[in-house]
């Protein structure tokens, strides 16, 4: 029986979490005194910060400059979810979903929200939807980077324009490392914790004229809780576009996000981090080409995730196993990762396949990524060897 050596060089941090993720390289508690701490959000030293976030971030993303960005509670998912509440039911709705998260947003339009004219489309993990049955007519729902099927869209080519609609996009997984497509978006959300490796809690909202047409001229028939509103009067709440947050933000976490967004633009801003997350990307797409028990969840190059990558194991011993038993093969080798401080957190998302899911985002330097593909060889053939 052949035996995999136990290799020589761990990665040099070895968290692969897809969320919240690894911290940039250089960070430290130490340089976050800096923060506004002990001081209300609303002091002007804080709305300051507050707003430095607000404006560096659409800079820095490319966001056009007749859209309007806020900082809000509940991450990706409060940032969603306020829109869906307070924006949909005035046109027929289109949500497309293959991942877990877009699952969750048919289940609010189906289900919690009971939306009368609305059709959902789906597909397993590891594929994208059919995006040429979207109505030109209906709003549209959908995920750019699928974070848990390690599956992302490759443009916005099959969203037509229509100026009554609104397109609402979860891209949390994809800002700082995917190219969106802004102009064909009215609803674009996403979080600190992802790309950036920042900290949880907070969503990003960013919103185009035409979304802002929409929450002015539309009541929704249903009760909204205080997190969900956006107008006061009739009309937008432009305050909170200007660093007033709706709840009280973690003063320490805007601080760190701050931070990211220098060591950001001190890169060359999202395209080099993009490049970052292609190039561990590549080192990944290597490794699969020249290992037997393993594969991509996605078998779709072009659709592949540069950011949440995703696998299955194609052993015969171990894909014969029920799901299970899968499972619990991928916990084991999770665990002997771990024990040797090689590998954090790369377990593939629970409602996904069984499998193995390695964060590329760019705060992940790729030279551990390269490094951790031994080790992941090693903990494989240490576990199989006693099926």
């Amino acid at each position: 029986m052949t035996t995999t050596a136990k290799p020589g060089v761990l990665p040099a941090c070895p968290h692969f979490s897809s969320g919240p993720t690894a911290k940039r390289p250089g960070f430290s508690l130490e340089k976050l005194e800096t923060a506004v701490l002990g001081r209300s959000h609303r002091s002007g030293d804080a709305k300051k910060k507050l707003k430095a976030a607000i404006d560096r971030s659409k800079a820095l993303l490319g966001i056009p400059d007749d859209y309007r960005v806020a900082i809000v509670p509940a991450s990706d998912t409060g940032a969603v979810e306020m829109c869906m509440w307070s924006m949909l039911g005035a046109k027929p709705v289109d949500v497309f979903a293959w991942e877990s998260f877009g699952q969750d947003w048919v289940t609010d339009a189906t289900k919690q929200l009971k939306l009368p004219d609305c059709k959902t489309y789906g597909a397993d993990y590891g594929a994208l939807p059919d995006f040429t049955q979207a109505r030109d007519d209906a709003d549209i729902i959908f995920t750019w980077n699928g974070t848990t099927s390690g599956v992302r869209v490759p443009n916005a080519d099959w969203i037509k324009p229509n100026p009554d609609r609104v397109v609402i996009c979860d891209a949390t997984s994809a800002a700082f490392a995917q190219d969106i497509e802004w102009a064909k978006l009215d609803v674009v959300t996403y979080s600190w914790q992802k790309c950036l490796g920042g900290e949880a809690a907070h969503g990003m909202l960013v919103l185009s004229p035409r979304a802002v047409a929409r929450l002015e001229s539309y009541t929704p028939d249903r009760a909204l809780p205080k997190l969900f509103r956006m107008t006061k009067g009739g009309k937008l709440d432009e305050a909170l576009f200007e660093g007033a947050t709706i709840n009280t933000p973690s003063m320490l976490c805007v601080e760190d996000f701050l931070q990211a967004l220098d060591w950001c633009e001190s890169l060359g801003g999202w395209k080099a981090l993009e490049a970052r997350s292609n190039e561990s990307l590549g080192y990944l797409t290597d490794w699969v080409a020249k290992t037997d028990w393993v594969d991509f969840l996605c078998p779709d190059a072009s659709v592949r995730s540069n950011t949440g990558v995703t696998f299955k194991i194609v052993d015969p011993r171990v894909a014969g196993l029920d799901e299970d038993g899968q499972r619990d093969f991928v916990k084991r080798m999770m665990k002997r990762l771990e024990k040797e401080n090689a590998c954090f957190d790369a377990a593939g998302y629970a409602k996904a396949p069984p499998g193995l899911r390695i964060w590329c985002g760019g705060s992940v330097e790729p030279s551990n990524v390269a490094a951790l593909t031994p080790w992941l060889d090693w903990a494989f053939a240490e576990e199989a060897a006693s099926l």
